[in-house]
């Protein structure tokens, strides 16, 4: 069997019995591709470790990034995991190895000035949409909800955010966890409740609903934060998951309890949450450069 035909049958197989979407498979064709064309005129059967590791190192000379090669090295080892069950190959050159590390980007957040405009309150042609696209942005931003969070919630969720205020979601894995919601907040959503019934269908519990009356899409909710954002002037794109960033650090930068952050975004560790800890340094950081003497010397 020639390398490239059995490229092809593994992808056959991904695709046929594994039930692996035709982008994955796509992608995996690239990557083995690039075995291809790395290994040369070398037999497949005949690759050890380091010939892998310095194809990989190659690839990574010519700009490709560590999340990119995991992916690569996934594949690859995929691939010859399979030709291994069928005695083509005696062993995984791709055992053991890992992919160089990618610098860590951090998330992007608005400032808190950049917040308060996008959630001053605004003229819309549809004064129903604006007065719910204002209560769930400041939902989002009160209580740095996921996306499939605030969708998710039902109208039932008033009663604890008014008496309360505090409103219980269900995050990944399905795991529940009450989070306050802060005064604005509130305001926006009474006001929201108060005309909800001339858009919600009758009998439909969500506590969002779009123009049809029905539960509120995930994309919609985006569309609906860039238009807001692009009519208010905020200088970059914004995004939903931009509110839970800005929520966090925002909160990180005020109170330094990086537990109670974790504990309101709902990550399982605490590894996740003390990405904002960076956030909050440059925060810090420009603070520094803007006022102290020394600073300015340094970067004039």
């Amino acid at each position: 069997m020639t390398p490239q035909a059995a490229v092809d049958a593994w992808l056959a197989e991904l695709a046929n019995q594994r039930r692996l979407s035709p982008h994955t498979v796509g992608n995996y064709r690239r990557d083995l591709e690039k075995l291809l064309a790395a290994s040369g005129e070398t037999p497949l059967a005949n690759l050890q470790v380091h010939h892998v590791r310095r194809y990989v190192a190659q690839l990574h000379g010519q700009g490709l990034a560590g999340r990119s090669l995991a992916r690569l090295l996934s594949a690859w080892r995929g691939f010859f995991h399979w030709l291994g069950e069928r005695g083509l190959i005696r062993a995984n050159p791709c055992d053991g190895l890992k992919p160089p590390k990618s610098p860590r980007l951090l998330p992007k957040a608005l400032s808190v000035d950049e917040t308060a405009r996008l959630l001053d309150a605004s003229e819309d042609d549809d004064p129903l949409q604006d007065a719910r696209d204002l209560a769930m942005f400041e939902l989002f931003y009160s209580s740095g909800l996921r996306l499939a969070e605030l969708v998710a919630l039902d109208v039932d969720a008033l009663d604890s955010i008014a008496h309360e205020g505090e409103v219980r979601v269900l995050g990944k894995r399905s795991k529940a966890r009450l989070v306050p919601v802060g005064s604005k907040a509130r305001e926006a959503l009474a006001a929201w409740a108060n005309v909800r019934g001339e858009l919600a269908l009758p009998g439909e519990t969500a506590l969002f609903v779009g123009q049809r009356g029905r539960r509120i899409s995930p994309r919609m909710v985006e569309l609906r934060l860039e238009r807001r954002a692009v009519r208010l002037g905020l200088p970059k794109h914004v995004h939903p998951h931009m509110l839970r960033h800005s929520f966090a650090s925002h909160v990180l930068q005020s109170s330094g309890d990086l537990r109670a952050v974790q504990e309101m975004l709902g990550h399982a560790s605490i590894a996740s949450t003390q990405v904002y800890t960076h956030l909050d340094f440059q925060h810090l950081a420009k603070v520094y450069d803007a006022a102290h003497p020394r600073a300015k010397k340094r970067s004039g």
